[in-house]
């Protein structure tokens, strides 16, 4: 008998107008996505039609500081629903579609996200995924009684104790504990039933959870950490990581290494599937992509530019400085983030423009950008693919909703011929859709 091929996971990672900085200025996108909901609604449903394993929601729980000016002309952040709670009405419009939300365990409390996930998890009946963050917005401290953010290894310290915590309240029933025995009199067997009691160095928790164990046992953890630190993180709890990767060689060593530090977590490297950002743009041909390219990066205001490098490169203020000069890599501050970090390594190699530097980022907010006919596309997404640099890709479409729909009438039927990609969905939950085991 034939081996079957081994098939990609895909996914749709949707800022609410799209991937670009400037798509909410194309007549095709949707200018007031973040609080459509029909307009969610129907991103969900096309990727349920192509098959696509799962829809993820980025988040943050603050507007975006900096230039007034500048943020009055770039939408994202600045009115868009809570994810989890869209997650809830995506649930009752989708059937099969996994459902990923991020939430911050710097600014939440794990009996909270705890409750939330498992009832977005019930009531998708097994498609709830959960986004591990330690915030990356400085201004979310202002909103919840700090005056500044935690510090990099105190985020990721009490990250781990979050989940820890998340886990065990999970736990609190028995997959069969609640009976509902109306001749017994027995809604629940008390044997069942489990306290956490947890005393840590950033939480106390009794529990139990006031929810009965999530379908899946947990939902589906993701994770994007790129530091040192981070990947540790990822290889100890992530089942999907979807971290920026440009080059091939790039990602076979990304994935090489998050599966090589898995073993001192006591963890199956197939337990983990590698997802990076893709930011795709269709074209019938390679030309007409690129000049769909070339109109988005058009778009784009210099004081939205200045303030998107900004933002990346630590804070600093570019309005003072030509958009067609250099960077002022003297003021710039050690950058945590690897977005920032690349930034200042590219800008110095090829010589960028302050201009230059942000329309390259623009384009795909750090993510790799594929720009070509169908056929191309294909080609580049089954080369890094079969090469293993990734299990798979989030979909990131410069413009919504009609880059998705590029997306998913033509190559995704091209993926599929290939014999890389699924015509239906293996199985009901977000974990068996994935090839995850479900915990215990």
């Amino acid at each position: 008998m034939t081996k079957p091929k081994r098939q990609m996971r895909l996914g749709g990672f949707f800022h609410p107008t799209g991937n670009h900085v400037a798509a909410w200025l194309h007549p095709e996108a949707q200018a007031d996505a973040g609080m459509n909901f029909r307009h969610y609604v129907e991103l969900a449903q096309t990727s349920e039609r192509a098959k696509f394993d799962l829809v993820f929601l980025a988040d943050s729980n603050a507007t975006r500081d900096g230039n007034v000016a500048a943020l009055s002309r770039w939408p994202q952040y600045m009115a868009y629903f809570e994810p989890t709670t869209l997650l809830s009405g995506l649930a009752a419009t989708t059937k099969n579609i996994g459902l990923v939300a991020t939430a911050t365990t710097s600014y939440n409390e794990p009996y909270t996200i705890a409750r939330r996930f498992a009832s977005i998890d019930m009531m998708s009946e097994g498609r709830a995924g959960w986004n591990v963050v330690t915030s990356s917005n400085k201004s979310e401290a202002y909103n919840y009684n700090r005056t500044e953010h935690f510090g990099h290894d105190e985020r990721y310290e009490r990250a781990r104790e979050f989940v820890e915590i998340c886990r065990g309240l999970w736990d609190s029933w028995d997959d069969d504990a609640f009976v509902r025995d109306r001749e017994t009199s027995t809604y629940f067997v008390p044997e069942k039933l489990h306290y956490l009691r947890h005393q840590g160095k950033h939480f106390s928790v009794r529990g139990p959870l006031n929810v009965p164990r999530p379908p899946q046992g947990y939902p589906v953890f993701a994770q994007a950490g790129a530091s040192n630190t981070g990947r540790d993180f990822a290889a100890e709890i992530a089942e999907i990581v979807f971290t920026p990767l440009h080059t091939l060689k790039e990602a076979q060593d990304f994935s090489a290494d998050i599966r090589g530090r898995m073993d001192k977590f006591d963890r199956d490297p197939s337990h983990i599937k590698i997802m990076p950002g893709l930011n795709v743009i269709v074209g019938r041909t390679d030309e007409e992509a690129e000049e769909k390219h070339q109109y988005l990066q058009s778009l784009i205001h210099p004081d939205v530019g200045r303030q998107l490098l900004s933002t990346e490169l630590g804070g600093i203020d570019l309005t003072p400085f030509r958009v067609d000069g250099p960077l002022p890599y003297h003021l710039i501050p050690d950058v945590e983030g690897s977005s920032g970090k690349r930034i200042m390594d590219v800008a110095r190699r090829d010589n960028l423009t302050i201009r230059d530097s942000y329309k390259q980022f623009a384009g795909a907010r750090g993510q790799r950008t594929l720009k070509g006919k169908p056929q191309h596309i294909a080609d580049e997404m089954e080369d890094w693919f079969l090469k293993e640099g990734v299990d798979g890709f989030l979909i990131q479409p410069a413009h919504l909703p009609v880059g998705l729909n590029e997306f998913v009438d033509t190559v995704v039927p091209e993926l599929v011929r290939r014999g890389r990609f699924k015509t239906k969905y293996e199985g009901k939950t977000l974990r068996e859709n994935l090839g995850l085991p479900r915990p215990t």
